[in-house]
């Protein structure tokens, strides 16, 4: 299963700059106002709007991430090109890429960062599938 979410930016161009070239999504259907992307295997749109506010009130460890934020559990391998690709693009990160609970149950690799129009995104990956839900 996939899920679908439509979210409001500023500016098109950029949001297809980002999340094609530098995210590397393909791109789906699209009109003068929106588009859509196959956001690693489901389906963002992305609409000309007011963009949605966020405010740093979610603790990840030590940090305040925006809130709310959307992302993508990611493989390794996956998670290391958007890493790269991220990196190239000199793209801000609100947290830099990081293991998370290393040696515990649901070690994670995670960054959080902004899209252009400042849409919160976090990727995850965790070398264990299991991981996802462990407690």
């Amino acid at each position: 299963m996939t899920f679908h979410l439509a979210l409001n930016v500023d500016d098109l161009g950029a949001a297809r700059a980002f999340y094609g070239c530098v995210l590397g999504c393909a791109e789906g259907r699209s009109a003068a106002s929106w588009v859509d992307f196959d956001f690693f295997g489901h389906q963002i749109s992305l609409h000309l709007g007011p963009v949605a506010e966020t405010r740093e009130t979610g603790r990840v460890g030590e940090h305040m991430v925006p809130m709310p934020h959307f992302g993508a559990i990611l493989d390794a391998a996956t998670f290391a090109a958007a890493e790269a690709r991220l990196h190239e693009a000199d793209t801000p990160f609100v947290i830099e890429p990081v293991t998370r609970f290393p040696g515990e149950p649901g070690e994670q690799r995670i960054m959080f960062l902004r899209d252009p129009a400042g849409n919160a995104l976090e990727f995850k990956c965790f070398p264990d599938g299991a991981g996802v839900f462990a407690a």
